[in-house]
């Protein structure tokens, strides 16, 4: 298995609201008179301000606004912002189930931004159950975008529930309403490509250790994206507009389970599915042709685990040199340019098994993408969380599990916080407007001088 499972994972309580509102309170560092004691002068206090604002990260979603710090002695009301934070989530579960389906995708799109934002564990584990029932309902009876929100939400329900049994349980009553909305051909594209991501990460965080649910999720994917293979005289079919978003989307999924399969599992679909990936490398779609490269590239590494010896192709790197210094004035400026850097990174590793490292950090941590198999699984997780996925990884045991960095960090040790106070601020637009008079004073200075 390309990654260890040290009994099951999620099996500890993830952080809380309680965690996020006591991480606030870090900010009460410069309400004291940040220039009284240190006797540093104007510029170096402007640089110092400067430096702490630029190191705050993005604020949260609207679920945060009770939360702050405040500028006086006493710190927050913590029992208040979480009665204030909870009271909104729960209306927003309450409006899942009204009649108006504007009202049910507000509610949708609020609990999304909620949930990637930040550690629910406590609150959810309590209404697990009338969460996943109401995401069920707009799964069955909800329009395309509705189907497609739940499934992204349900997907952050496993995540926040950390896998495990809690989040298996939920998956194994929606996985037969996901396996029904994406075998429908008439159903939303946008819904069954939603749910096509939500069936790979819901399996991959929750049902890693049930191998039948892994295999049936495994064959339920190939045969969404097997529909783009050749024909038996190798002629690719013409697909329908828009499809190719959702053969991308039940690809990347389906590999993001390879990473869990066992050697002899993996040895039973490289001779069955790299032939026929190479020949849809010359997909008319830019996004599907890339979702291809970066699944070759991982079925080999996946292969040289288990085989160093393991060769592919000649023909193969011809295509992707092909793909890698494509200059074809029809196709867009910046599809080109997105597909020349993908797929030299794949002919790179593929000749001379080295992949580019990327770095990702969150607070004062780092994570390394070293292979594919991590790229994949961290490409997930940004799909589903976007702009809160460094909060995960920085809190998230889940995160922390799969990508190896142990127990979350205490507060103490340094982990910046995510909001600011009015009063940093209000210090910082002091500094900045400070700064800004006094350079602005020595140009007219100079300009007097020169009159």
């Amino acid at each position: 298995m390309p990654r260890s499972k040290k009994g099951k994972r999620g099996s500890g309580k993830p952080g809380c609201l309680r965690q996020d509102v006591l991480q606030l309170q870090l900010c009460k560092g410069l309400k004291n008179g940040v220039k009284g004691e240190s006797g540093a002068s104007d510029d170096e206090l402007t640089s110092d301000i400067l430096s702490h604002y630029s190191s705050a990260s993005e604020g949260a979603s609207v679920i945060d606004e009770p939360i702050n710090c405040t500028s006086g002695n006493d710190t927050v009301d913590e029992l208040t912002a979480l009665e204030e934070t909870e009271d909104k989530l729960k209306q927003c579960i309450d409006n899942l189930t009204d009649k108006s389906a504007k009202t049910r995708l507000a509610a949708l799109e609020s609990l999304r931004q909620a949930f990637s934002s930040r550690l629910l564990y406590e609150f959810l584990t309590e209404r697990k159950l009338t969460v996943s029932d109401c995401l069920e309902r707009s799964l069955k009876k909800g329009g395309g975008e509705e189907q497609a929100a739940a499934a992204t939400l349900f997907s952050l329900l496993c995540i926040q529930l950390g896998g495990g049994d809690e989040a298996a349980e939920g998956f194994k009553m929606l996985r037969p309403v996901f396996t029904t909305l994406l075998i429908d051909t008439g159903a939303s594209l946008i819904a069954r490509q939603s749910c096509a991501r939500a069936l790979g990460m819901c399996c991959y965080v929750s049902a890693a250790e049930d191998g039948e649910d892994l295999i049936q999720s495994l064959s339920l994917l190939e045969g969404v994206f097997m529909a783009t293979y050749p024909n038996g005289e190798g002629v690719l079919p013409i697909v329908k507009p828009g499809s190719p978003a959702l053969h991308a989307a039940a690809l990347q999924a389906w590999a993001l389970l390879l990473t869990l399969c066992p050697a002899s599992k993996i040895n039973s679909l490289l001779d069955v599915h790299i032939p026929k990936l190479q020949c849809c490398l010359q997909s008319p779609d830019v996004n599907y042709r890339i979702a291809v490269g970066e699944t070759i590239a991982l079925l080999v590494e996946l292969a040289r685990d288990i085989d160093e010896e393991f060769e592919i192709e000649e023909g193969l790197c011809e295509s992707l040199k092909g793909l890698a210094t494509d200059g074809n004035k029809h196709r867009a400026k910046n599809d080109r340019r997105k597909q020349r850097s993908i797929f030299r990174e794949v002919l790179h590793y593929l000749e001379n098994e080295e992949f580019a490292e990327e770095k990702i950090r969150f607070g004062v941590e780092s994570v390394y993408i070293d292979s594919w198999i991590r790229r994949r699984s961290y490409d997930a997780f940004k799909e589903i969380l976007v702009s809160g996925v460094r909060h995960h990884l920085q809190f998230n045991p889940l995160l922390r599990d799969i990508f190896g960095l142990g127990a979350p960090l205490l507060p103490e040790y340094g982990v910046k916080t995510n909001k600011i106070s009015r009063f940093e601020k209000h210090l910082f637009n002091a500094a900045a407007f400070k700064a800004r008079t006094k350079l602005r004073n020595k140009v007219r200075d100079k300009r007097a001088d020169v009159m």
